[in-house]
């Protein structure tokens, strides 16, 4: 039995941190919206209150019973949870003549086994414009900062442990609070931090196995890192009762069809690779807009998928590569719907053939999966590989696709991909791409003037995708990538750098 903690969601921006924190200590944990029942379970070690967009005193404020909750269980309240814990039990919550936002320093006022390994005057990150301006009776001060006396709190007594703290632990600023969530988890709800990849590994394959009995599973495979973990997922499971199919849809990277395809074989998967270029080809010919070219891949791959499926007797199970953060993004936590995407990776599958999902992954996070695909085996080659967009290289030639423009991106981007794993470039950028622009220009090489096209090298930092900065490459790489581009690759004589960052540019040019 995993041991478990809920985290129950106000609508803070910071909630992902929380969990992603939690995670890190080895303790799964799950993120639900506030006004979901909690039920019991043997497994349930304690509960987290998050922070919240919202005051407690607005008339349409979140709440819920943390009484109820206490009596059943441990309760750490951060930020709005710690306000709402100590409005709810008979203390003064209101706007604070100072706003505390940004770093501050906390002093301890006492020992506790939630801070005491924590140091005097540690950073901590507030995000909030109330405050707690008196404690409710049978609570006790933790930790003041210079703006507000109650940084931290907690209740006395017997029974469960009930703390709030007013900064937000989970961010990157509060340079000891990961110390104070897994103080929470472990001293607190007696958390045995034993989830790791193998755990989960070994858990998962049980689960799929009574999920899937004797089933079949068919599979849309991309070459990316969730499918290809998920499908190895289930192949442990059942074995070759997972039919895997990865298109060739003609804008995929420079021998990247036959380059997966032989991975997935090394790994032990049954795929099969279907080459539909030339259907993808005829299909988007003429087309310049962006979102007709996204859409025309999209309707052709399920095409195509869908007929490779029906060549497959008694397919009742789709596989997908979802992961926790597609199904935490489609939960309304304003609102009593929760309407969780059925389709994030391969749109409009599950609709269209009425299928049973597997989804093994849908309760990590991606450098949780590839954790788990390190334990299964996977190359890291595959594992650590910059996302890749759906559309691939169609959205990445502005204008319209021919076959001749897709072999010219592909050994431009080629050269550009390879330079950056030769300078031991590569993952110190998060994602990288070459960009085939729509743009002729006159060019010398030798005594002959050239009019040809022009590429983009685009290579961003980031953590997640929601912001990204371009990324500082050295001019020395810069100068070397554009000359190999130039001298290598006939049809381009100018490369440039794309230096926009994300807002107010987009990390892809389409």
């Amino acid at each position: 039995m995993t041991e478990k903690i809920l985290i129950l969601d106000f609508g803070s921006q910071y909630t992902q941190l929380i969990a992603r924190a939690v995670r890190e200590a080895n303790v799964y944990c799950e993120i639900i919206p506030y006004h979901k029942p909690v039920v019991a379970d043997p497994a349930l070690k304690g509960i987290i209150l998050s922070g919240s967009p919202f005051s407690v005193n607005e008339p349409n404020a979140p709440t819920v019973d943390i009484a109820a909750l206490h009596a059943q269980y441990p309760v750490l309240g951060v930020c709005y949870g710690a306000q709402l814990t100590a409005k709810q039990f008979g203390g003064d919550v209101a706007k604070s003549n100072k706003r505390e936002y940004g770093r501050a320093l906390m002093q301890k006022a006492q020992s506790d086994q939630l801070i005491d390994d924590i140091t005097q005057n540690s950073q901590v990150w507030m995000s909030h414009s109330d405050s707690v301006l008196r404690l409710p009776e049978g609570f006790e001060v933790l930790a003041t900062t210079e703006s507000i006396p109650y940084a931290a709190f907690k209740k006395v007594g017997a029974g469960n442990a009930l703390y709030g703290v007013q900064f937000h632990p989970e961010v990157y600023h509060s340079t000891e609070g990961k110390k104070l969530i897994r103080n929470f988890l472990v001293n607190t709800c007696g958390c045995s931090q034993d989830w790791t990849p193998a755990h989960f590994i070994t858990d998962t394959v049980a689960d799929l196995k009574k999920q899937i009995g004797d089933r079949k599973v068919i599979m849309a495979l991309s070459g990316g890192v969730d499918s290809t973990v998920a499908a190895t997922l289930i192949h442990r499971a059942i074995g070759d009762r997972l039919f895997g199919i990865f298109v060739d849809n003609g804008v995929l990277r420079k021998d990247e069809f036959q380059q997966v395809l032989d991975i997935y074989k090394s790994i032990g998967l049954n795929v099969k690779g279907v080459d539909a270029k030339d259907l993808f080809y005829k299909e988007l010919a003429g087309k310049t807009d962006p979102e007709a070219k996204r859409k025309t891949i999209g309707k052709l791959f399920i095409d195509v998928f869908q007929e490779e499926s029906k060549k497959v007797e008694g397919i009742g199970l789709l596989g997908q590569g979802t992961i926790y953060p597609d199904v935490i993004e489609s939960v309304s936590v304003h609102g009593p719907s929760v309407t969780i995407k059925s389709h994030h990776n391969v749109g409009g599958l599950p609709d269209t053939m009425h299928l049973e999902l597997v989804e093994p992954l849908r309760f990590l996070f991606k450098d949780e999966v590839r954790r788990v695909g390190a334990e299964l085996g996977i190359p890291s080659d595959l594992l650590q590989r910059h996302p890749f967009p759906g559309p691939g290289l169609a959205i990445r030639i502005l204008g319209e696709i021919t076959p001749e423009k897709v072999a010219l991106l592909q050994e431009a981007d080629y050269r550009y991909i390879k330079g950056l794993k030769d300078f031991n470039l590569y993952d110190q950028v998060w994602q990288a791409g070459t960009i085939l622009l729509p743009v002729k220009s006159v060019g010398v090489m030798g005594d002959e003037r050239t009019y040809e096209f022009t590429v983009a090298l685009r290579a961003v930092t980031s953590v997640d995708g929601m912001t990204a900065d371009w990324a500082h490459l050295p001019y020395d790489f810069l100068a070397h990538i554009s000359n190999e581009i130039i001298n290598n690759v006939r049809g381009i004589n100018r490369v440039v750098y794309d230096i926009s960052s994300k807002p107010p540019a987009t990390i892809e040019w389409e």
